[in-house]
Order: structure tokens, then C-alpha cells, then sequence
């Protein structure tokens, strides 16, 4: 028996045993069961070919229309230098600091100087005479305070240039210190420079000698005095340079056509992704003489232009624009737009806050959280 005749029993069985109004007799129920009604349809779609045919002729359908979306998409690139310096110190975190240091200074062990120093050779003579000039205090940087003795409670960081209300002068310290006085960044660096000068040498007869002021010493090299943190580029105004504002994070900023200032973007093409397409658009923007990293494969903000519709009969007149932008860090080079294909005409790095200034303020709307604060 086969399987298409043990289904028809068992069909039949079924009609059988249903309770209902109208019976079905045995003959009626054969007759509907050996109806092959897909058979019939397949038989209708054959074609004279004997080749397969793939087509389904029957369901053959005009092409889609082709619709405009009202979107284009576009991958930005946000591209950073990030800070070279820490920020500069508060005056309370001056004040901290150096009290940290004379903390230290008291309740370490006492300083051994012959254990780094040969007894009356030149370099012991030369710290005893340093040495003797701060109060015996170890440390070179923390002034001549007494840390030891019946005034050593009152040995504190007295702050320079306060009035007599208690608020700090606009003029700076005595002697030139700074508002803080000996806790001045510009005080130690001259403090640490002070003590790094040659105060005794080896003699005639091999005996210490102490160099008088106005002595000439020959040293090995001079002594470089510390960078400033004001560079430059900061005095001249010169926002195209790298070496600027180097406590804060600057921003690729290019001036778009129409006069506007924004970050690189450019259209996604074919079936790129945003990492793929920003680094495309940052080299036919800035050129290729950086070196520069995408951060990451997602996107770090957005921007949105609606799309302009006509009022009386809703058809797109204009597409709107989706842009994604990337994150990005620049570690050497600099950007040349000389024959980018956007049409670029400068470019500057700027802090968040020259951002704001520069651009609109739809646009800075979009663009301000993705930005760091320093």
C-alpha cells in the first residue's frame, strides 16, 4: 500500500466517524480526496522549455519605483590632540602640595650625609655650604624654614599678597613670589636652579675650595631652564599650530563651503561603515601627512538637517543630512588641505570654547556634549 492511498484511508476514517447534519457517503469522500488540486496548478505554470525555469510567470510584477530616501548619510570625523601639560594648580592645591612636601621633609629619617657624600671632598662641601643657607633642611625646594626647634610650630606656608580682609591683591607676592609665595611653581623652578650651581670645587692641593661669587667654574653644559607653559603659538595667535593651548584638547575645525565652519564630514559610499568612511573623509580632507587613529567603531555624536518639503504638494525638494561623527587622535603631522575634495578653504585647532564661538548654534547644540571640557 502506498503512502498516498494509506493517507486517503485515513482521511476517509476521519469524514466517517464526524458527527454532523450531512453525511458524506463513502463514494463522495474518494472522489474529493483524489482531487489533486496543486498538481492541477503546477500542470497550469509548465512551460514548453524543457529547461528549469526559474521565473514564476504568473507572479511577474512591473519593477518598484525608484524613491528618494529623505536622508543622506555622512560620517564625521571629530579629530583631537589631546593635553600635553596637566592643568595649572589651583592656589589651594599649591598650598597642599608644598605642605605635603614639608610634611614629608619632618617625618622621614634624618639625612645622612655621609653615606652620599665623602667626607671633605668637594661635593660634601658643596652641600654643607647649600645645606647651611635653608636651616639644614634637606629638601632643596621648601625654603630656609626651621623644622626643629621653639619656633617650629609656626614654620606654616604663609600666603603672600593678602589684604586685610582676607582676599588675595590682584598685584602679585613680595618679592616677586607669586600669590603663593615659596608654593609658586616659578619660585621652585628658580629655587631648584639656585642649587644646582657649583658652590665648591677641588683645589691645588686636593682640599675643597668654596667658589666665591664671580668665580668662573667650567661646567659641562649649561643648565636649561624649564619650558613655559605659554608657548609661541599662544602669543602669536597662530590657530593652525599644534603647539598651542598645550593644557587643553584641540579640535580639527575646517570652514566649510558657504562660508561655515564645522568638523571634516563627508557621504557614505557603497557599503562602507562609519569607521571605514571617516577615515576616507579625513584623508581627502586634511591629506595624508598625519598620523592619526580612529577611536572605535561607534559613533561619539550626530548632527541632523531635516529635509525640505514642498508645502503644497509634500514632494522632497531637498534631502536631509545624517551625520555620525567618529572619534579620532592625531599623534604627529599636520593637516594640508591643498586639493581636498570638499572644497575647503582653512582649518584651525581650537579648544571646546573657541568651537562655540566659531560655529552655529544649531550646530553647536549637536556637537557640545561629545566634547571633553579640558
Amino acid at each position: 500500500m502506498t503512502a498516498s492511498s494509506r493517507g486517503r484511508r485515513a482521511a476517509a476514517s476521519v469524514f466517517r466517524s464526524t458527527t454532523s447534519q450531512h453525511q458524506v457517503c463513502t463514494s463522495c469522500t474518494q472522489h474529493l480526496l483524489s482531487r489533486r488540486t496543486y498538481a492541477v496548478a503546477a500542470t497550469s505554470l509548465k512551460t514548453p522549455s524543457p529547461t528549469p525555469d526559474s521565473v514564476l510567470h504568473h507572479s511577474k510584477t512591473s519593477p518598484p519605483p525608484v524613491t528618494t530616501t529623505p536622508y543622506k548619510t555622512k560620517a564625521g570625523i571629530l579629530l583631537t590632540r589631546p593635553p600635553l601639560l596637566t592643568p595649572p594648580l589651583t592656589s589651594f592645591e599649591k598650598a597642599f602640595f608644598f605642605y605635603q612636601k614639608r610634611l614629608n621633609e619632618r617625618l622621614a629619617l634624618p639625612f645622612t650625609r655621609y653615606f652620599y657624600f665623602k667626607k671633605d671632598t668637594p661635593a660634601d662641601t658643596d652641600y654643607k655650604i647649600k645645606a647651611r643657607e635653608r636651616n639644614g633642611v634637606a629638601a632643596r625646594e621648601l625654603g630656609g624654614y626651621r623644622a626643629y626647634g621653639e619656633e617650629a610650630w609656626n614654620d606654616e606656608l604663609l600666603v603672600s599678597g593678602l589684604d586685610t580682609a582676607g582676599g588675595v591683591k590682584e598685584s602679585g607676592g613680595e618679592n616677586g613670589l607669586g600669590k603663593m609665595g615659596l608654593a609658586e611653581p616659578q619660585h621652585l623652578i628658580s629655587t631648584l636652579l639656585k642649587e644646582s650651581r657649583v658652590r665648591a670645587i677641588e683645589g691645588k692641593d686636593g682640599a675643597a675650595v668654596e667658589v666665591q661669587e664671580g668665580d668662573v667654574v667650567h661646567v659641562d653644559r649649561e643648565l636649561e631652564r624649564p619650558l613655559k607653559r605659554f608657548t609661541d603659538a599662544d602669543r602669536k595667535g597662530e590657530f593652525t599650530r599644534l603647539d598651542r593651548r598645550l593644557e587643553r584638547t584641540l579640535y580639527l575645525l575646517v570652514k566649510r563651503e558657504g562660508g561655515g565652519w564645522g568638523f571634516p564630514a563627508g557621504e557614505v559610499e557603497g557599503r562602507e561603515g562609519l569607521h571605514q568612511a571617516a577615515e576616507r573623509v579625513l584623508v581627502q580632507t586634511a591629506g595624508v601627512n598625519m598620523n592619526t587613529w580612529i577611536v572605535g567603531h561607534v559613533p561619539v555624536g550626530h548632527h541632523i538637517i531635516n529635509p525640505y518639503l514642498n508645502r503644497e504638494s509634500g514632494e522632497l525638494e531637498q534631502q536631509g543630512v545624517r551625520t555620525f561623527f567618529m572619534k579620532g587622535r592625531i599623534m604627529a603631522g599636520q593637516a594640508n588641505l591643498k586639493g581636498n575634495l570638499y572644497g575647503l578653504s582653512e582649518f584651525k585647532w581650537l579648544t571646546k570654547q573657541e568651537v562655540k564661538k566659531h560655529v552655529a548654534d544649531k550646530y553647536w547644540s549637536y556637537v557640545k556634549n561629545m566634547m571633553a571640557d579640558r
